[in-house]
């Protein structure tokens, strides 16, 4: 089968190879995969910064979709035929998260879906409903469950509330989709006047271009007459913290999926400690939260926001369009 194989770290070693098909043991499910999603996580695996101990070569890619080809001795959950997604961490099904759980993900050290077919265990798929195709479903295990642990299990977003998104990617998009639908206003930031545009037409409530107004939490503060938001969608880490605990409200959350300035810099916890914020860690969440966010997506007819396609073979094309940060919302790569 055709897949793609990162034999050293770097975008230039993500190789073209064919390789035998997987066969699924017991509990396991074999899936002929039709659309991946990338996501930032993915070219930090690539480029060796996300483990640098990483034994290669691996197969990378966590988020995808497709169809059940083959199901393993024991497999009760699912027959072939079956449209399903990964669950990226594939060993949280309910409840608290557990620490070991970071050593079930895919796309490392879990298997990866740049390929033609993977087998997976069969606790580790949802169900996509037929309203959805595969590109749609393949953008949901990173992006929108971690939107939707910020939003409703860490941030329990109400009507009438008020969220701000920094950016717009795929988490941000994501979120103002979901907090639209949960009722709350919406804040969004962005460098571009354009893609501020097309957040308005998703019905964000305002933009502000951090660029032409680079203390934006003041905006913020002004559109909240002071207050300060319920929650913050925070994805840019260290040098954007600082400004998310002056947006935020006294009580509120902020949400941390991402960090995209960096992990490590000097910020003043008198915010967080004097406005008694809590800060969540995201990582995405439970395969029933996952179950959750479906319905409530096909409840309220929420598809994801696609901005750019690519054909399979041209994968590392769609990694550097979205290092260049040319998408908005999505970019999905289909077979």
């Amino acid at each position: 089968m055709f897949a793609f194989q990162l034999t050293d770290f770097g975008l230039e070693h993500l190789e073209p190879v064919e390789i035998d098909p997987p066969e699924p043991g017991s509990g396991e499910v074999l899936v002929d995969v039709r659309a991946i999603s990338p996501n930032f996580r993915d070219l930090l695996v690539i480029d060796g910064k996300y483990n640098p101990k990483l034994k290669l070569p691996v197969i990378p890619i966590s988020d995808g979709a497709g169809v059940v080809a083959e199901v393993g001795d024991g497999v009760t959950r699912w027959k072939p035929g079956d449209r399903v997604a990964g669950h990226f961490v594939t060993a949280w099904i309910d409840g608290p998260y557990c620490g070991e759980y970071v050593t079930s993900t895919l796309g490392t050290p879990g298997p990866g879906l740049a390929a033609e077919q993977v087998v997976l265990p069969e606790s580790a798929l949802v169900e996509i409903p037929p309203m959805f195709d595969f590109a749609e479903a393949a953008t949901w295990p990173i992006a929108a469950l971690t939107a939707w642990s910020a939003l409703v299990t860490e941030g329990g977003v109400e009507a009438g509330q008020s969220v701000l998104a920094l950016g717009t990617g795929g988490v941000s998009i994501f979120v103002l989709q979901l907090a639209r639908a949960l009722g709350a206003d919406m804040i969004i930031t962005s460098s571009s006047d354009d893609k501020l545009a097309r957040a308005r037409e998703l019905g964000a409530t305002h933009a502000i271009n951090y660029r032409s107004e680079p203390a934006w939490h003041k905006r913020v503060l002004a559109l909240t007459d002071g207050r300060g938001v319920d929650v913050v969608a925070e994805s840019g880490g260290i040098a954007t913290l600082s400004q998310s605990l002056a947006a935020v409200r006294a009580g509120g959350v902020i949400a941390m999926f991402g960090a995209l300035t960096g992990l490590q810099g000097e910020v003043n916890i008198a915010g967080v400690l004097m406005k008694r914020v809590r800060i969540a860690g995201i990582l995405v969440d439970s395969r029933a939260a996952f179950e959750q966010m479906i319905r409530f997506m096909e409840q309220h007819e929420l598809r994801p926001v696609i901005s750019d396609r690519f054909p399979l073979r041209e994968l590392p094309a769609a990694l550097r369009h979205m290092r260049a940060g040319g998408h908005f919302g999505k970019s999905v790569v289909e077979r």
